[in-house]
């Protein structure tokens, strides 16, 4: 019966997850579709883009909450550290490819930001903080995700929390694939700077 819940428990996550946050603020606010206009990604970055600071920011909310609303209720039910991290993981991957969207998600650096404070508060506020400085550094929001994420892992190994790991080792490198034309960007220099038109 364990396993039952548990799986039930990921289809839901994973269901949380896939409710795109961009497309619902867009449509509500006739605003571009996300998918096609701007970077084509939806989420909280490209809304900015072509929508401005207050669809971003409900779509940043929305996002987070994907992310938290899994942990809360994996908590509640008593899950292990190890199964609620992988509640995270599920929603992060509905946030990816959403099966209410075509598949077609975002890139699920909110909803693993909201779901890890949650999850573990001085991890989650260690990646959020790694976060804004890399931001304010460089103004570049795909760099500052794809380093305090990938820190992440070192501030877990740090902290102590082994249950944690294999979820986040899995979520970095679903992270990391959906950036992968971020990274190709940031190596040819081209990619564009937090409130940039793209």
């Amino acid at each position: 019966m364990t396993v039952i819940y548990s799986v039930i428990a990921i289809i839901i996550a994973y269901l949380i997850g896939s409710v795109s946050s961009a497309v619902i603020v867009c449509q509500a606010m006739q605003l571009p579709d996300p998918r096609k206009n701007g970077s084509g990604n939806p989420g909280a970055t490209n809304v900015l883009r072509i929508g401005g600071k207050f669809p971003a920011l409900l779509t940043f909310i929305g996002d987070i909450l994907k992310g938290i609303i899994p942990v809360v209720i994996g908590e509640f039910c008593g899950f292990s550290a190890m199964l609620v991290s992988f509640l995270l993981f599920a929603a992060i991957i509905g946030h990816l490819y959403p099966i209410f969207f075509k598949f077609k998600g975002g890139k699920g650096v909110a909803t693993f930001f909201g779901g890890l404070v949650v999850l573990h508060w001085p991890l989650g506020v260690a990646v959020l903080v790694t976060w804004f400085i890399v931001s304010l550094l460089t103004k570049i929001s795909s760099l500052a995700a794809l380093v305090s994420v990938l820190l992440s892992l070192l501030y877990n190994i740090w902290m102590g929390v082994a249950a944690y790991y294999p979820a986040l080792m899995l979520i970095v490198i679903f992270i990391y694939w959906r950036h992968r034309g971020n990274i190709k960007r940031l190596i040819a220099g081209t990619e564009p700077r937090i409130g940039k038109k793209k």
